[in-house]
């Protein structure tokens, strides 16, 4: 009976991940909280795919021909995986440059700075 909970463990972290991910997209106001709420929410989704894809003895097809013991594992998931991963990293760095441009602008049009500066239409003179 534990053998098939620790069999379906990854299924539940990544259920879980995208659980909480998803929580903290929608529950929280602050705009970083939701950057990190994405990047949990897509770790979750990560998790996934790479538990299906997982296979118990498996071999890298490159490695030695598959067996009736030992089945070949597919890499395009894992490949796809990655290159999520690097997409991420790159939005991820995106968004945060954005969170700050945006906290920039909101502090200076609070402070009020820069409209003295400002043209008309919005124009720098």
């Amino acid at each position: 009976m534990l053998e098939a909970y620790l069999d379906r463990l990854p299924y539940l972290a990544a259920v879980a991940l995208v659980a909480i991910g998803l929580g903290v997209l929608v529950g929280e106001r602050g705009r970083l909280k939701k950057v990190l709420g994405i990047n949990v929410f897509q770790t979750g989704i990560l998790l996934f795919l790479v538990a299906a894809a997982y296979r118990t003895g498996g071999r890298a097809p490159l490695a030695r021909p598959a067996t009736a013991d030992a089945p070949s594992v597919n890499p395009l998931p894992h490949v796809l995986v990655l290159t999520a991963i690097v997409v991420g990293v790159s939005l991820t760095a995106l968004a945060l440059a954005l969170v700050i441009r945006v906290r920039r602008e909101e502090t200076m049009a609070e402070e009020g700075v820069g409209e003295e500066t400002m043209g008309e239409g919005g124009e720098s003179v």
